[in-house]
């Protein structure tokens, strides 16, 4: 009875752990997916975690174990968070373009997080999330969170790392990694765009007659989708690199608040 009631003891901590970890990760997040299906997969998966590291855990047994359930609850949403960061550079790049080329006054309810996500940013979203499920990206999640126990026991020193200051600076330089990314992302059809408000200031100078407020928001628009289209082949290569920067976060995000395995 005793090796059963540590056991369970075991399997909740691992629980909080993934079931956090679903919550705010990226695809499995979605509003779209059941809360049930969220539920039962984190329960699946922390059965298969039990089995891997055994039963066999120090625990204590006393208002110790809350900070236990604190602590992992905490790991699973950093690793979560982290990867949902790196992925909404997407949605930030198609704010810099909608701003640039006036779509910005129409944003659409995005299924997937239920909140207003910018028009290009949605279009973004949806290819990159095909692309990432085509090539097992959230196989790659699971695998990262599994690999976790590894790398944070049960046993950790979560909150030693972030008194010491090692998880929020791995905190900031990835927010401004994923500030860089989505500006590099969305620099071809703002520079673009930039050029053509150039070029219609031009014209407002040189033919007054024009009404450059008339004209000027339909030629903005015709320019970038054009410059859209020609770029639509080269998001395959910049979603991959996009995501070899998640994974290369959440191996640091590892390396930062635990400990490598040997």
């Amino acid at each position: 009875m005793d090796t059963l009631l540590h056991g369970i003891s075991t399997f909740m901590l691992i629980f909080c752990r993934m079931t956090a970890f679903f919550v705010v990760s990226p695809i499995f997040s979605s509003r779209t997916v059941p809360n049930t299906f969220k539920v039962g997969f984190s329960g699946m998966i922390a059965v298969v975690i039990l089995l891997t590291i055994g039963p066999n855990q120090a625990l204590p047994n006393d208002l110790g174990y809350v900070l236990f359930i604190l602590r992992e609850v905490l790991v699973g949403l950093l690793m979560g968070y982290v990867a949902n960061l790196i992925f909404s550079v997407i949605q930030m790049a198609g704010s810099f373009i909608d701003i640039q080329i006036g779509f910005g006054i129409a944003n659409v309810i995005d299924p997937m997080t239920g909140a207003a996500a910018p028009v290009l940013g949605n279009l973004k979203y949806i290819i990159a999330t095909l692309m990432f499920l085509s090539m097992n990206g959230h196989h790659y999640l699971l695998d990262a969170v599994i690999r976790s126990y590894n790398w944070i026991p049960l046993s950790n020193d979560l909150f030693q790392q972030i008194y010491n200051g090692d998880l929020p600076e791995f905190l900031v330089q990835t927010f401004s990694q994923a500030f860089l990314l989505a500006f590099q992302m969305s620099a071809p059809l703002v520079v673009a765009l930039f050029v053509t408000d150039v070029a219609l200031g031009f014209l407002a100078r040189t033919a007054p007659q024009f009404n450059i407020f008339v004209i000027g928001i339909p030629v903005k628009i015709i320019v970038g989708l054009l410059v859209l289209l020609v770029l639509v082949p080269g998001f395959i290569v910049a979603f991959q690199s996009l995501f070899e920067v998640l994974f290369r976060a959440l191996h640091d995000l590892l390396g930062a608040i635990g400990q490598r395995p040997k």
